[in-house]
């Protein structure tokens, strides 16, 4: 979309449309936390063990970060202990097909991008 001579993304200082869809999700664990939110609700724990990986500040940047961006929706239950849901906006949603996508990249090329790595290694990459 052109705002007189410049696409919208300019405006917004981005180079191009794919520097704000990284910007987004880009970075190690927000496409992770978004394939499993795209699974239903899940509580900070759920995450934690679902992504083992990842530390507990780490992942709470990133839910901030989503949240900030319209992606995720952060529901806190008055009860005690205090009870907290992650679960993806309507504008979340909008990612789906993007990390259905990758997913599906990732089932059909681990093997070749290992394969490639390790060939790689021996050479000194």
């Amino acid at each position: 979309m052109k705002h007189g001579t410049k696409a919208i993304w300019e405006l917004y200082g981005y180079a191009c449309p794919v520097e704000v869809t990284i910007d987004v999700v880009g970075g190690k664990w927000k496409s992770i936390i978004l394939f499993h939110l795209l699974k239903g609700k899940k509580r900070f724990n759920e995450l934690r063990r679902l992504i083992p990986g990842v530390t507990q500040r780490m992942l709470t940047l990133q839910l901030r970060e989503l949240e900030r961006d319209g992606i995720i929706h952060r529901e806190v239950y008055k009860q005690v202990p205090p009870k907290v849901e992650y679960s993806l906006t309507e504008f979340g949603q909008t990612l789906s097909p993007i990390v259905q996508l990758m997913m599906d990249w990732g089932r059909t090329h681990t093997k070749q991008l290992a394969e490639s790595r390790e060939r790689n290694q021996e050479k000194g990459f």
